[in-house]
């Protein structure tokens, strides 16, 4: 199902996983007279609604690439009924949604491969991804695991305090995860919540979700240059957490970038707000390193 804005040149997109959960995404198409790059698919953070990022994507797609963004299962137009019922986990949002909006875009498109623009969890699992090999390059915007030993001992509290403490008890006591009660975005579905907080304790991410199903796990595997974004004033995408995750693809050509804001004329930049419009100083970083010229 397609729907068409003429408008703004945004459509309305419905992508179907293998597994027959539907997802809801916007595609926009590259509006430039420059020599068009490779498609964009833009996987958002854990409780980051895509509507989000709309006004980024529609300067990307002025750069000169089509760029989908999309909802995961559970979140946004991705959720079908209430959210206690849904039953959706973080592992399906590498190994189904993502899987499927990277087939989708690439059907769509004709090309052969694409660029993944992952914001947080949306630059942490190509690990689990059947497809990877047809991700050309891999830009992680405040990507890391999010290992809560590898976070500064203030903020290390707080994050244990939320994941290990708050949404297991509102998953037992309301049926979902009440994340934005803490400040983590959209309230998310029970086992995601829950997952997501597992593997942050742990260290290496995904790579707890298949630990011990070999033939889920393409880590060792992924070969796509990886370039990880993150600021200096970033709680939860640290030197060390961001280091955790890179050494998960020991294959891939890989690389950290830390970003000061103020070398931008800006005052912060965390772990969000990197396409705020208010922070659009920092959109060509991303541009950059998608073409591979960081």
């Amino acid at each position: 199902m397609t729907r068409t804005s003429p408008s703004d040149g945004i459509e309305r997109v419905e992508i179907t996983c293998a597994d027959g959960v539907r997802l809801h995404g916007h595609l926009v198409r590259s509006r430039s007279d420059a020599p068009a790059g490779l498609p964009v698919l833009l996987s958002p953070a854990t409780g980051v609604k895509q509507h989000y990022y709309l006004r980024f994507v529609h300067w990307l797609a002025q750069q000169g690439h089509d760029v989908l963004v999309f909802d995961y299962r559970g979140i946004g137009l991705s959720l079908h009924g209430p959210l206690k019922h849904c039953r959706a986990s973080l592992a399906e949002w590498g190994q189904q949604d993502q899987v499927a909006a990277l087939d989708w875009l690439l059907q769509r498109t004709g090309s052969a491969q694409a660029l993944l623009l992952g914001h947080s969890a949306g630059g942490q699992m190509i690990g689990l991804l059947p497809n990877h090999h047809r991700v050309a390059r891999l830009v992680g915007v405040s990507a890391s695991t999010g290992w809560l030993r590898g976070m500064r001992p203030g903020f290390r509290m707080k994050a244990w305090f939320g994941l290990r403490g708050v949404i297991p008890m509102g998953v037992r006591f309301k049926g979902y995860a009440p994340t934005a009660a803490i400040g983590l975005g959209e309230n998310l579905p029970a086992r995601v919540g829950l997952q997501w907080g597992q593997w942050c304790a742990a260290g290496g991410y995904a790579t707890n979700a298949v630990r011990h199903h070999p033939e889920h796990d393409f880590h060792a595997q992924v070969r796509t240059p990886i370039t990880v974004l993150h600021a200096s004033d970033d709680d939860i995408a640290t030197d060390a957490t961001v280091a955790d995750l890179l050494r998960t693809f020991p294959a891939a050509p890989k690389q950290a970038i830390r970003v000061q804001p103020a070398q931008h004329g800006l005052k912060s930049l965390g772990h969000i707000d990197w396409f705020r419009s208010s922070h659009r100083a920092v959109w060509p970083l991303i541009a950059a390193a998608l073409r591979g010229q960081s």
